[in-house]
């Protein structure tokens, strides 16, 4: 390279740099947030056009991001990691409206200001509400279960510490396969101590240890789950799997922790009989108030606003009382789920055509509602204990199926109704530019 072209690529390498950077930010604040990686990507690529950069290349895992930025005839190569794991649906819904709303060039200086701001806003539910909600959520869950009013009570307060000690060691940074291990041992234990002391008192009969199970619903990571079903199906296999090998770790964890509670203190947690016997019409107000419930609450714990909590509730309410009517008059169940997700998608869509909420967090609350989360862990401390393994092997494979469809039908509905997801761009490599004032001076011949 000759002098006088040194110092003019020196400005243009030092300016890429710092468009690369932000670029980079908005990734790792995307991909802390919860949001999966085609959305992370497409947020990334529409601020790195805005920016100045001419073509970007993003390789993600749940944890890192490499990007490569090709502008002004050359390229570079930045990597980004981010430990910060969880799920903020208002975060994620505020950046991609940021991202959507782009102008056709933008300093990186004010993007840095601008995604700064978003990144450093508060989460939207103190400890105390988002605790509440989770007591509510599982104890809708414990009626979905067929659990009685003692069930559905001593889940509530079970699930409600359970959530509050979650939030305390999240918010000091924990490691989240102890703090799910933590959480699940204080909310199991929690329900066995106040059905225990209920059943020596004589208060209530010895046919409510199965409850357990529901208390610690709230700890099923249902949004990464989800979303690693949905990078699998679009064929962002890195960033898929390594999600769901983060999803089944805190499965793992869980399990681990309702297994030696029940193991510890002799405590059946096998299906028993249901704890309500109810009509057609009033156990379908029934099973549509629960799921409301749990969609609800479960929207929140994903910070999702108050707007979005009603209509992610809404859409679960809807999607799943249908599913249950079908399942009682003997529709298959797994085609039955992959059924009520398609649908839940596509009102999900619908929904935020009218609203500033993203599709994901309207559909991914009303389909948590679906993942059966109950069956998971009855199975899981049935083999850990060496209990009719074979029973909890052919659960699992329901499980596994059943949680399929939930991905399977989303991913349809993004299908119909997204043109991103039917049509796949061809990658282009941008070319340098001309090559010839980089050649050394000896061969200048």
């Amino acid at each position: 390279m000759t002098e006088k072209h040194r110092p003019e690529s020196l400005a243009v390498h030092t300016r890429l740099a710092h468009q690369t950077h932000v670029v980079l930010r908005l990734g790792q604040y995307m991909l802390a947030s919860g949001a999966s990686a085609f959305r992370v990507q497409d947020g990334m690529e529409r601020l790195a056009r805005a920016v100045g950069i001419e073509r970007l290349h993003v390789q993600m895992t749940y944890t890192t991001i490499t990007a490569t930025a090709w502008a002004n005839g050359t390229f570079r190569t930045e990597v980004v990691e981010q430990r910060n794991l969880g799920v903020n649906a208002d975060r994620i819904d505020r950046f991609n409206a940021y991202v959507q709303s782009l102008p056709a060039s933008l300093l990186v200086e004010d993007a840095i200001r601008d995604i700064e701001k978003i990144h450093r806003r508060p989460v939207l539910y103190s400890i105390p509400v988002s605790s509440i909600a989770s007591g509510l959520a599982c104890a809708g869950f414990a009626f979905l279960n067929k659990g009685g009013l003692v069930e559905c009570l001593a889940v509530l307060v079970a699930a409600l510490i359970g959530q509050a000690v979650r939030r305390l060691l999240l918010k000091r940074h924990v490691n989240h396969f102890m703090t799910w291990m933590v959480c699940g041992f204080a909310a199991s234990g929690l329900y066995m101590a106040i059905v225990g002391s209920l059943q020596s008192t004589d208060v209530i009969d010895a046919t409510h240890q199965a409850g357990m199970v529901s208390a610690v619903l709230f700890l099923v990571p249902g949004f990464p789950l989800v979303t690693s079903i949905l990078d699998l199906i679009r064929q962002d296999f890195i960033a898929g799997i390594s999600r769901g090998t983060y999803v089944v770790m805190l499965i793992i964890a869980t399990a681990a922790s309702v297994w030696a509670v029940s193991s510890i203190f002799d405590w059946s947690i096998s299906t028993t009989q249901p704890g309500y016997s109810l009509e057609p019409l009033p156990l379908a107000a029934g099973r549509a108030l629960a799921t409301f419930i749990a969609a609800y609450g479960f929207a929140m714990l994903f910070n999702a606003p108050a707007q979005a909590c009603l209509l992610a509730g809404l859409n679960g309410t809807i999607i799943n009382v249908a599913r249950l009517v079908g399942q009682d008059a003997d529709f298959n169940p797994v085609g039955a789920v992959g059924i009520a997700a398609f649908f839940a998608g596509i009102i999900a869509h619908v929904f935020s055509r009218h609203s500033r909420f993203s599709r994901v967090t309207l559909s991914v609350p009303a389909v948590v509602v679906m993942i059966p989360g109950v069956p998971l862990y009855r199975a899981m401390t049935a083999m850990s204990a060496g209990q009719d393994v074979l029973t909890a092997l052919e659960s699992t494979v329901t499980l596994l199926l059943t949680t399929t469809a939930i991905g399977v039908g989303l991913a349809l509905a993004r299908v119909v109704t997204d043109r991103h997801w039917r049509m796949e761009e061809p990658p282009e490599v941008p070319t340098l530019g001309d090559s010839t004032p980089t050649i050394p001076e000896p061969f200048r011949h």
